[in-house]
């Protein structure tokens, strides 16, 4: 599919699977870190919503205000982290890369670049959402 041209119909219709939409603040802002920090292509970025590819990984990033009739934005905090709990994990990027990415971005480094004991060295990077961006590489 090319993304950069599709029609929301055709791109709902196509998504399969488990699938994962961000909500956020500023979408302008995350896809500049998403793209910056783990190098992932932005499709048809607006001030409502974007496509973003991590590898052949697809998902949404949309703006809280595109949910106005819908409940979810009740739930989240007016101000602050609203990503406790949530991980995504990005097997396919360097941790200590991504780490001097996000400091040079001014990201929020949670836990630096370590070696665990399950086999891949790894770090949580926080973006300004709050959520947890975890680059990981087998050791």
């Amino acid at each position: 599919m090319e993304y950069e041209t599709t029609g929301a119909p055709e791109f709902g219709a196509s998504l399969r699977g488990l699938g994962l939409n961000i909500l956020v603040r500023d979408v302008a802002a995350q896809v500049d870190f998403l793209t910056t920090v783990f190098g992932m292509q932005a499709f048809q970025p607006t001030a409502d919503f974007a496509i973003m590819t991590y590898g052949n990984q697809v998902f949404q990033v949309h703006g809280d205000h595109t949910y106005h009739s819908h409940p979810l934005p009740g739930l989240l905090p007016e101000a602050g982290a609203r990503g406790a709990g949530a991980e995504f994990r990005l097997y396919d990027t360097d941790p200590d890369e991504a780490e001097k990415k996000a400091i040079a971005f001014g990201a929020h480094i949670l836990a630096p670049p370590l070696d665990k004991p399950h086999g891949l060295r790894e770090a949580y990077i926080l973006c300004d959402n709050g959520y947890a961006w975890v680059p990981s590489r087998p050791l």
